[in-house]
Protein backbone atom coordinates (compact mmCIF):
# COMPACT_ATOMS: atom_id res chain seq x y z
CA UNK A 1 0.00 0.00 0.00
CA UNK A 2 1.38 3.38 -0.99
CA UNK A 3 2.13 6.10 1.50
CA UNK A 4 -0.56 8.31 -0.05
CA UNK A 5 -3.17 5.57 0.40
CA UNK A 6 -2.18 5.04 4.04
CA UNK A 7 -2.43 8.76 4.67
CA UNK A 8 -5.89 8.93 3.08
CA UNK A 9 -7.12 6.00 5.20
CA UNK A 10 -5.72 7.61 8.32
CA UNK A 11 -7.42 10.90 7.52
CA UNK A 12 -10.70 9.13 6.83
CA UNK A 13 -10.53 7.24 10.13
CA UNK A 14 -9.82 10.47 11.98
CA UNK A 15 -12.76 12.19 10.33
CA UNK A 16 -15.09 9.30 11.21
CA UNK A 17 -13.89 9.34 14.81
CA UNK A 18 -14.50 13.08 15.00
CA UNK A 19 -18.02 12.69 13.59
CA UNK A 20 -18.75 9.89 16.05
CA UNK A 21 -17.52 12.08 18.91
CA UNK A 22 -19.76 14.98 17.83
CA UNK A 23 -22.80 12.71 17.62
CA UNK A 24 -22.07 11.22 21.04
CA UNK A 25 -21.55 14.60 22.67
CA UNK A 26 -24.73 15.95 21.07
CA UNK A 27 -26.75 13.04 22.45
CA UNK A 28 -25.18 13.38 25.91
CA UNK A 29 -25.99 17.09 25.96
CA UNK A 30 -29.61 16.44 25.02
CA UNK A 31 -29.93 13.66 27.58
CA UNK A 32 -28.75 16.03 30.28
CA UNK A 33 -31.15 18.81 29.27
CA UNK A 34 -34.40 17.47 27.80
CA UNK A 35 -33.82 13.85 28.85
CA UNK A 36 -33.36 10.58 26.93
CA UNK A 37 -37.08 10.01 26.28
CA UNK A 38 -37.39 13.42 24.62
CA UNK A 39 -34.20 13.13 22.60
CA UNK A 40 -34.87 12.41 18.92
CA UNK A 41 -32.35 11.30 16.32
CA UNK A 42 -33.23 14.39 14.30
CA UNK A 43 -32.31 16.59 17.27
CA UNK A 44 -29.05 14.68 17.76
CA UNK A 45 -28.19 15.04 14.08
CA UNK A 46 -29.00 18.75 14.07
CA UNK A 47 -26.91 19.44 17.17
CA UNK A 48 -24.00 17.40 15.83
CA UNK A 49 -24.19 19.12 12.44
CA UNK A 50 -24.78 15.93 10.46
CA UNK A 51 -27.60 14.20 8.61
CA UNK A 52 -29.85 11.58 10.19
CA UNK A 53 -28.40 8.84 8.00
CA UNK A 54 -24.95 9.72 9.34
CA UNK A 55 -26.16 9.05 12.87
CA UNK A 56 -27.54 5.69 11.74
CA UNK A 57 -24.29 4.83 9.99
CA UNK A 58 -22.28 5.35 13.17
CA UNK A 59 -24.92 3.99 15.53
CA UNK A 60 -27.19 1.45 13.80
CA UNK A 61 -29.20 0.89 16.98
CA UNK A 62 -30.37 3.03 19.87
CA UNK A 63 -28.59 0.69 22.29
CA UNK A 64 -25.23 1.38 20.62
CA UNK A 65 -25.73 5.12 20.86
CA UNK A 66 -26.70 4.87 24.53
CA UNK A 67 -23.65 2.74 25.33
CA UNK A 68 -21.41 5.33 23.70
CA UNK A 69 -23.16 8.11 25.60
CA UNK A 70 -22.78 6.31 28.93
CA UNK A 71 -19.08 5.62 28.37
CA UNK A 72 -18.46 9.20 27.29
CA UNK A 73 -20.32 10.70 30.25
CA UNK A 74 -18.67 8.42 32.82
CA UNK A 75 -15.24 9.28 31.43
CA UNK A 76 -16.00 12.97 31.97
CA UNK A 77 -17.72 12.29 35.31
CA UNK A 78 -15.87 9.40 36.95
CA UNK A 79 -17.41 7.73 39.98
CA UNK A 80 -15.70 8.19 43.37
CA UNK A 81 -12.68 6.01 44.17
CA UNK A 82 -13.75 3.04 46.28
CA UNK A 83 -10.13 2.30 47.24
CA UNK A 84 -10.01 5.66 48.99
CA UNK A 85 -13.09 4.63 50.97
CA UNK A 86 -11.60 1.26 51.91
CA UNK A 87 -8.35 2.89 53.03
CA UNK A 88 -10.15 4.59 55.95
CA UNK A 89 -10.25 2.08 58.79
CA UNK A 90 -12.64 3.58 61.39
CA UNK A 91 -16.12 2.82 60.02
CA UNK A 92 -17.69 6.10 61.12
CA UNK A 93 -14.95 8.17 59.50
CA UNK A 94 -15.15 6.04 56.37
CA UNK A 95 -18.92 6.51 56.23
CA UNK A 96 -18.74 10.29 56.62
CA UNK A 97 -16.03 10.55 53.95
CA UNK A 98 -17.92 8.32 51.53
CA UNK A 99 -21.23 10.12 51.97
CA UNK A 100 -19.61 13.53 51.54
CA UNK A 101 -17.89 12.38 48.35
CA UNK A 102 -20.89 10.56 46.90
CA UNK A 103 -23.36 13.33 47.70
CA UNK A 104 -21.01 15.84 46.10
CA UNK A 105 -20.95 13.63 43.01
CA UNK A 106 -24.74 13.49 42.98
CA UNK A 107 -24.95 17.28 43.26
CA UNK A 108 -22.64 17.75 40.27
CA UNK A 109 -24.40 15.05 38.25
CA UNK A 110 -27.99 15.81 39.25
CA UNK A 111 -29.34 17.03 35.87
CA UNK A 112 -28.19 13.92 34.02
CA UNK A 113 -29.04 11.38 36.72
CA UNK A 114 -32.44 12.91 37.34
CA UNK A 115 -33.35 12.68 33.65
CA UNK A 116 -32.01 9.16 33.27
CA UNK A 117 -33.85 7.78 36.28
CA UNK A 118 -37.03 9.62 35.27
CA UNK A 119 -36.96 8.02 31.81
CA UNK A 120 -35.68 4.61 32.84
CA UNK A 121 -39.04 2.89 32.34
CA UNK A 122 -39.69 4.72 29.08
CA UNK A 123 -36.51 3.85 27.17
CA UNK A 124 -35.41 0.21 27.08
CA UNK A 125 -31.86 1.07 26.03
CA UNK A 126 -31.32 3.05 29.24
CA UNK A 127 -31.23 0.07 31.61
CA UNK A 128 -27.65 -1.03 30.80
CA UNK A 129 -26.38 2.53 31.13
CA UNK A 130 -27.17 2.68 34.86
CA UNK A 131 -25.42 -0.64 35.56
CA UNK A 132 -22.03 0.98 36.32
CA UNK A 133 -23.61 3.18 39.01
CA UNK A 134 -25.61 0.29 40.44
CA UNK A 135 -22.51 -1.91 40.59
CA UNK A 136 -20.56 0.90 42.21
CA UNK A 137 -23.22 1.40 44.89
CA UNK A 138 -23.31 -2.32 45.65
CA UNK A 139 -19.53 -2.38 46.07
CA UNK A 140 -19.67 0.82 48.09
CA UNK A 141 -22.24 -0.62 50.48
CA UNK A 142 -20.05 -3.70 50.96
CA UNK A 143 -17.00 -1.53 51.64
CA UNK A 144 -18.91 0.56 54.20
CA UNK A 145 -20.30 -2.52 55.98
CA UNK A 146 -16.84 -3.58 57.14
CA UNK A 147 -15.66 -2.67 60.63
CA UNK A 148 -18.98 -2.24 62.39
CA UNK A 149 -19.55 -4.33 65.48
CA UNK A 150 -22.88 -5.59 64.19
CA UNK A 151 -24.05 -9.17 64.06
CA UNK A 152 -27.17 -11.02 63.06
CA UNK A 153 -30.21 -8.80 62.75
CA UNK A 154 -28.21 -5.64 63.40
CA UNK A 155 -25.96 -6.40 60.41
CA UNK A 156 -29.03 -6.87 58.23
CA UNK A 157 -30.35 -3.48 59.34
CA UNK A 158 -26.94 -1.90 58.76
CA UNK A 159 -26.84 -3.13 55.17
CA UNK A 160 -30.39 -1.95 54.54
CA UNK A 161 -29.56 1.51 55.91
CA UNK A 162 -26.42 1.73 53.79
CA UNK A 163 -28.26 0.81 50.61
CA UNK A 164 -30.83 3.48 51.43
CA UNK A 165 -28.46 6.36 52.19
CA UNK A 166 -26.26 5.66 49.16
CA UNK A 167 -29.18 5.85 46.76
CA UNK A 168 -29.49 8.88 44.50
CA UNK A 169 -33.16 9.35 45.36
CA UNK A 170 -32.37 9.44 49.09
CA UNK A 171 -29.83 12.19 48.55
CA UNK A 172 -32.31 14.15 46.46
CA UNK A 173 -35.13 13.74 48.98
CA UNK A 174 -32.86 15.30 51.60
CA UNK A 175 -31.66 18.22 49.51
CA UNK A 176 -34.35 18.90 46.89
CA UNK A 177 -35.93 21.86 48.70
CA UNK A 178 -32.54 23.44 49.56
CA UNK A 179 -33.53 23.61 53.22
CA UNK A 180 -30.93 20.98 54.16
CA UNK A 181 -27.28 21.84 53.54
CA UNK A 182 -24.88 19.28 52.03
CA UNK A 183 -23.17 18.87 55.40
CA UNK A 184 -26.51 18.33 57.12
CA UNK A 185 -27.52 15.74 54.53
CA UNK A 186 -24.35 13.79 55.26
CA UNK A 187 -24.96 14.11 58.99
CA UNK A 188 -28.54 12.86 58.74
CA UNK A 189 -27.63 9.93 56.52
CA UNK A 190 -24.71 8.94 58.73
CA UNK A 191 -26.95 9.10 61.81
CA UNK A 192 -29.38 6.65 60.22
CA UNK A 193 -26.62 4.16 59.47
CA UNK A 194 -25.13 4.47 62.96
CA UNK A 195 -28.55 3.98 64.53
CA UNK A 196 -29.11 0.87 62.41
CA UNK A 197 -25.72 -0.53 63.39
CA UNK A 198 -26.42 0.03 67.09
CA UNK A 199 -30.06 -1.00 67.17
CA UNK A 200 -31.29 -4.25 68.64
CA UNK A 201 -34.46 -6.04 67.52
CA UNK A 202 -37.21 -5.27 70.01
CA UNK A 203 -38.85 -8.45 71.35
CA UNK A 204 -42.64 -8.49 71.29
CA UNK A 205 -44.32 -7.38 74.49
CA UNK A 206 -46.22 -9.83 76.66
CA UNK A 207 -49.50 -8.47 75.38
CA UNK A 208 -48.36 -8.95 71.78
CA UNK A 209 -47.31 -12.54 72.52
CA UNK A 210 -50.70 -13.47 73.99
CA UNK A 211 -53.39 -14.74 71.67
CA UNK A 212 -56.27 -12.28 71.45
CA UNK A 213 -59.46 -13.35 73.24
CA UNK A 214 -62.38 -14.06 70.96
CA UNK A 215 -65.06 -11.40 71.03
CA UNK A 216 -68.32 -12.72 72.48
CA UNK A 217 -71.50 -11.32 70.99
CA UNK A 218 -74.76 -11.36 72.98
CA UNK A 219 -77.43 -13.64 71.62
CA UNK A 220 -79.87 -11.98 69.29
Amino acid sequence: MSGTRKYELKQRAAAMAETRRRITEAAVDLHGTVGPARTTLSAVAERAGVQRHTVYRHFPSEAELYRACSAHWLTANPLPDLDAWRAIRPPRERLAYALDELYGYYERSEPMLLNVFRDLDLVDALEPTVAPLQDFLAEGAAALTAGWNSRGRRRHLLRAALRHVLDFHTWRSLTADAQVTPAEAVELAAALVQAAAASRPTPPSSSERREPHPVEHPPA
